[in-house]
Formats: structure tokens, C-alpha cells, sequence
């Protein structure tokens, strides 16, 4: 049976699977039976798919408490990696944000915190150390989405130690190549990828077309898989995180995480023909 892609953080070497689960949108609705039921259903296959990694943050609307309390429910709070951010200004604020995030994902120690496109970053960063060395949490992190912020995570990730970077990366947003991601490989940075679909922008890009000549060597049935997979074909990238409130979008998505991926001449085929769509 084809396993799960694992990659190490290079911070730890724990492995951890290549795809993860966002939930900004996706998991920001109310306590109806109609709107959680999709979600269980994909929290409950993401699990049983070889997921861990659920990445959310308090600007995510109701995200936390919708997967702290489906996690309880089902009963797998232990089986997630579960990863948030802060996102406020002032020692205090920040603190008080962090402690409400961990009630409300129900989960101790937290996996992952990060600072939410670096807003008040070092005051939070100084917490986030304090947290991890008292055990509240085991990694720290740094998050942007887009271009616009990568010079400012440049030098963050140069002056301050961190053990993970999230950013935007895909087919359409590939920025990250020049500086971002050489520099997480030498600074010894996890990565999580953010807008792997480019805010829906690459299957708007697609629409009617047929998959690439690669597709199906790949084992890919869906652009999906293919978008993903390029991802994953840069070995810096250790997690790509869909956010996705569809149980077949989900199955869909990892897919993407197994069997082969592509090399790096296969990689420069699909972007070229996207490119020349």
C-alpha cells in the first residue's frame, strides 16, 4: 500500500506528512449539524489519508473552536499536529490571544505557534521562546502570504531563530524560489506552503483543459494533484496546506502525497506549458 510522503523538520528530524489541512474560510461557520458535518467528514478523512498538520489562527473567524471542538468529539486531538498563529500587538495581548487559541483547539502542548504576518513579530517571537522552553509549545514560527512581505521575512528568518516559515508558493506565485526558500534550506527552516492553488487562480487558469503529458507517469487524476505535487517537487517545501471544507476535495488533495513527484526538468515542463496556456 502507498504510504503518505513524510518530511523531516530540519530543526527536530520528526517526520511529519507532506500534506496538511488549512482552514481559513473552510472552517469558519457556525454550531448547525449542517455546517460541521462536512468538516467531521474531513477531519475524518484527512486522518485516516495520513494527515496530521492542521494549520488555523484567530483571524480565521470561529476556525480554532470548530477544530478544537470536532477534534474532541471525534476524539483525535492526539493524532493532529496542530499549528496557529498570533496576531495582535502588545506582550500582553499576544499572550492573552495565545492562551484563548490553546483552550479553544483543546490541544497541550500546541505543536506550532507563529506570528501572523509578522504583525508586533519580535515582541511575540521573545513570548513564543518563553513558551517553548516552559513546554506550552514546541515550535515557533513566522507566516506571510504573499510577495509584499518577503523582504521583511528575509530578515527575520537572518536575525531570529525560528524553526518554521509559512508562505505563498505555487505555479502562479513562485517568488519564493529567488530568495525565500534557498534561505529556509540554509537557515535550517521548516516550510509550510500557504495559497497552493493561488486563491482558486490556477484552476480558473486551467478551466476545460486537459492535464498535462506528465499527469498521468505522476499518477495524478485531478489538477489538483498536479498543482501540489509541483509543489512538493521542491525539496524545501516539508508541508503544503489546502484549506478545503469538501470531503472530496480533500481525498483529492492527498492524493498529492503519494507516489512519485516530480523531478526537477518534469517540474520546468508543467510550468512552461501553464505559462504558454
Amino acid at each position: 500500500m502507498t504510504t503518505m510522503l513524510m518530511r523531516a523538520i530540519p530543526s527536530s528530524g520528526e517526520m511529519v506528512p507532506a500534506i496538511g489541512l488549512g482552514t481559513w474560510q473552510a472552517f469558519d461557520v457556525g454550531p448547525s449539524a449542517g455546517e460541521r458535518a462536512p468538516r467531521r467528514d474531513v477531519l475524518q478523512r484527512f486522518l485516516a489519508a495520513g494527515g496530521r498538520i492542521v494549520d488555523s489562527s484567530p483571524m480565521y473567524g470561529k476556525s480554532e473552536a470548530v477544530v478544537g471542538e470536532l477534534a474532541d468529539e471525534l476524539g483525535v486531538v492526539d493524532q493532529l499536529w496542530v499549528a496557529t498563529k498570533v496576531w495582535t500587538s502588545g506582550r500582553d495581548a499576544g499572550i492573552a490571544q495565545m492562551e484563548r487559541s490553546l483552550k479553544l483547539l483543546r490541544k497541550a502542548p500546541l505543536d506550532l505557534m507563529q506570528v501572523h504576518n509578522l504583525l508586533d513579530c519580535r515582541t511575540h517571537l521573545a513570548t513564543m521562546r518563553r513558551w517553548k522552553e516552559e513546554g506550552l509549545i514546541r515550535y515557533i514560527g513566522i507566516t506571510h502570504y504573499t510577495a509584499s512581505g518577503y523582504d521583511a521575512l528575509e530578515r527575520v528568518l537572518r536575525t531570529e531563530p525560528v524553526d518554521f516559515v509559512q508562505l505563498n508558493y505555487s505555479l502562479e506565485e513562485r517568488e519564493a524560489e529567488e530568495h525565500l526558500l534557498p534561505l529556509a534550506h540554509d537557515r535550517g527552516v521548516a516550510v509550510l506552503v500557504n495559497r497552493p492553488f493561488a486563491a482558486g487562480g490556477l484552476f480558473r487558469a486551467v478551466r476545460n483543459r486537459q492535464l498535462p503529458g506528465d499527469a498521468e507517469a505522476l499518477g495524478c487524476t485531478s489538477w489538483a494533484e498536479v498543482f501540489l505535487k509541483w509543489i512538493l517537487g521542491h525539496p524545501v517545501v516539508t508541508c503544503v496546506i489546502p484549506a478545503t471544507s469538501n470531503p472530496d476535495h480533500l481525498v483529492d488533495n492527498m492524493r498529492a502525497g503519494l507516489g512519485l513527484l516530480p523531478d526537477e526538468r518534469t517540474r520546468a515542463r508543467i510550468a512552461e506549458r501553464l505559462a504558454n496556456a
